[in-house]
């Protein structure tokens, strides 16, 4: 009798085994969003709670692993088919590196910002980072990047005229001809766009519906492209407001800048500077008044040889109120801001240049306290009155000094000067490759997302390298390595760094996206400029930005790209605005993408989740525990019908999911359309070259 019983009690043991739901792990979900981390951005010594979802009544236990040490979660609550475990990280001082183990019986998994994996690796862990703060309008801010001198034309009389004065070994040039196809080697030939055409069409910016503007450089510099400054001080008077004319052009077959009258009272004339700045005050005032960020571009790695502490040009020598430059002389109080390798004076030219260019000498931080002061006050000047920027873009920002050590002490300094300054502003840096440890709270909040972001996408939907240097077909329309990429690359953000991040399509140093579509591998001076914008394909720029306006991060639009502007890779790229010959239906189509984006704050704060993948087929979600959007992709020139899981996403069974916009081959439409959730997920019809975006309606 007792043997039966027992054999009967094993039986009923083994059948209850049997009967226990495997483990769900679709359903596992963490991340660092404000749902998951309480709070997000918590202070020193601040409590912090962490969260994890599963599916309802499917795990038996979930530990938090924090920075080695094991936190037993309790579960805390239930919602819909989710249960959330919680624990609390006590007055948490250092950086939070954390992984959660799930248990099942004896199956045990873990789960880090790779998702659900049988190992832990450190670098995938999550990060919580306490007392970092990115400014909370810089989390999904619409940005537009303005290259100035191609953008609009407001005043002509402060345009560069030909042989004002020569830059590598050539005069400057206007250009008469505003659609004119970019030079190849074009530094030096100027469109004439500038900071009145930039306040003549603010009310175009604001009806695009965008909250931030990234200027290109703006100083005084010789160049279009102004990466090569003359002047920190001082915005170009070629793109300000000249008040004071007068001198000469250089003659004919002369090449000496200290003969270019004209160019020198321009640029170091203090009344000109002065009405410059002023104009420019009056720029960030005007966007400032329709809620629209400014953001200004530091080259701060290396200068120009125009620049007045150098002065190789001879510009500033023997000028009212300018010191000597290093260059003309060895007593120059800018002695040190220069790493010279010869003792030739007068007019030594054995100076470091950033990559052995003399036109772009390196500045010689180490060595001079002085010019390093100088720069942590030139971040403080910008972003206080009377200008009032809302941050800065760091140009080749890792470059910077002659050693990671002091690369990393001068952002440091960089940071805390201009947050004292004004702690609003957002500090956003130019890299590639890994960034993790410039984003740890004390240097850099963000950064220009080539590597999870521009990359990834643009290989997904077209199969093309940035600069269409190359196409690979095994990255085009392969979804898992789309999101390999995405997921291997955002592993270096905190969640502050990612969802400020810059998301680009194009810039001024890529080929534009439009371009790609065209899946031509080649530039300006294999193709021609013409062969830019042949065959290619708007549904796919369509189907990019939908990804943009919903991705997190601050999707940024580069000057024209909404308006159809293609373009090899720089200068091509650098085409001007197409004033009067603007596509309207992509201008149109850019607008309802960015209301989209604007209208559901889940867009800016919200988790992302993979919902599904195909070849060519990509749906995601976006979510909280409030809303949820969800966006599909058909990038296959052939129509698809799929079946969606959406209950990932949080989103229950009766739901109705509501078309916010749907792009297709020839157009696109905010025109409605629902779709009703019946067993986690929805059965949908896409055309070819087609995306939607999906909103959940709930009570």
């Amino acid at each position: 009798m007792e043997i039966d019983h027992c054999l009967k009690i094993e039986e009923a043991c083994n059948y209850i085994v049997s009967m226990r739901p495997l483990l769900n792990k679709r359903a596992l979900f963490s991340d660092t969003t404000a749902d998951y981390v309480s709070p997000a951005q918590p202070e020193a010594g601040e409590d912090v709670i962490l969260r994890f979802r599963t599916a309802r009544n499917n795990v038996d236990a979930v530990n938090a692993w924090v920075n080695g040490k094991a936190y037993s979660m309790k579960k805390s609550e239930q919602q819909g088919d989710f249960d959330y475990y919680a624990c609390v990280i006590p007055a948490v001082t250092e950086p939070l590196q954390y992984y959660f183990e799930i248990k099942v019986g004896r199956l045990r998994c873990f789960y880090n910002q790779r998702g659900v994996v049988r190992e832990v690796t450190e670098y995938c862990n999550f990060r919580v980072i306490p007392g970092f703060h990115v400014p909370e309008w810089a989390k999904g801010a619409v940005m537009y990047q303005i290259y100035v001198d191609r953008f609009c034309n407001g005043d002509p009389s402060n345009d560069v005229e030909n042989r004002e004065y020569c830059y590598l070994g050539d005069y400057s040039t206007k250009v008469e001809d505003w659609f004119k196809y970019p030079a190849q080697m074009g530094v030096r030939e100027f469109y004439g766009g500038d900071l009145q055409g930039v306040l003549d069409k603010m009310d175009y910016l604001e009806d695009l519906g965008i909250e931030v503007i990234y200027f290109n450089p703006l100083f005084v510099s010789p160049s279009n492209h102004k990466y090569d400054i003359q002047d920190y001080d001082n915005i170009d008077p070629h793109i300000g407001k000249i008040v004071e004319e007068r001198g000469e052009l250089l003659n004919d077959g002369c090449r000496e800048n200290r003969y270019a009258t004209r160019y020198i009272n321009r640029v170091a004339n203090k009344a000109n500077l002065d009405a410059s700045n002023a104009l420019f005050a009056k720029v960030v005032e005007e966007a400032h008044k329709r809620g629209i960020r400014v953001i200004l571009d530091g080259v701060f790695n290396h200068c120009g040889s125009f620049n007045k502490w150098l002065d190789r040009e001879r510009i500033y020598e023997g000028q009212e109120g300018y010191e000597k430059g290093a260059y003309v002389s060895r007593e120059s109080a800018y002695h040190s801001y220069f790493k010279f390798y010869q003792e030739n004076w007068p007019y030594n030219g054995s100076y470091d240049g950033w990559w052995g260019h003399d036109t772009l000498p390196k500045l010689n931080y180490e060595e001079s306290r002085e010019l390093y002061d100088y720069i942590l006050y030139i971040g403080k000047k910008w972003v206080s009155a009377p200008y009032n920027v809302d941050g800065w873009r760091l140009d080749v920002a890792a470059d910077l000094g002659h050693s990671p050590e002091f690369n990393h002490q001068f952002w440091k300094d960089f940071r805390k000067a201009v947050k004292e300054a004004n702690p609003e502003a957002v500090i956003l840096a130019e890299h590639y490759g890994s960034s993790r440890d410039w984003l740890n709270g004390d240097e850099w909040d963000t950064l220009m997302n080539y590597d999870a972001f521009m990359e990834p996408l643009t290989w997904f939907l077209t199969g093309m390298q940035k600069h269409s240097d190359d196409s690979r077909e095994d990255l085009y329309g392969n979804v898992d390595s789309f999101w390999g990429a995405m997921n291997h690359h955002g592993t270096n953000f905190t969640m502050p760094s990612l969802y400020s991040a810059m998301n680009e399509l194009s810039n001024h140093d890529h080929s534009r996206f439009l371009t790609r579509t065209n899946r031509k591998v080649g530039r300006m001076h294999t193709l021609g400029c013409r062969a830019a914008e042949e065959g290619v394909n708007k549904a796919v720029l369509r189907e990019a930005v939908l990804v943009q306006m919903t991705w997190p991060g601050s999707p940024t639009i580069y000057y024209g790209d909404e308006a159809g502007l293609c373009g090899f890779t720089d200068p091509d790229n650098r085409r001007t605005y197409p004033w009067g010959r603007e596509d309207h239906d992509l201008i149109a189509f850019h607008k309802a993408a960015i209301r989209v984006h604007k209208e559901n704050p889940v867009l800016r704060h919200g988790s992302l989740i993979r919902l599904g993948g195909d070849y060519n087929f990509l749906a995601f979600g976006r979510f909280d525990r409030k809303d949820a959007v969800v966006v599909i992709l058909n990038n296959n020139n052939h129509e698809i019908d799929k079946e969606v899981s959406v209950w990932e996403a949080g989103i229950c069974d009766g739901t109705v999911l509501s078309r916010q916009l749907l792009s297709y081959e020839n157009g696109f439409t905010t025109e409605t359309c629902e779709y009703i959730v019946e067993q986690g997920k929805i059965n949908i019809h896409l055309s070819a070259v087609s995306g939607v975006i999906l909103k959940a309606v709930r009570n």
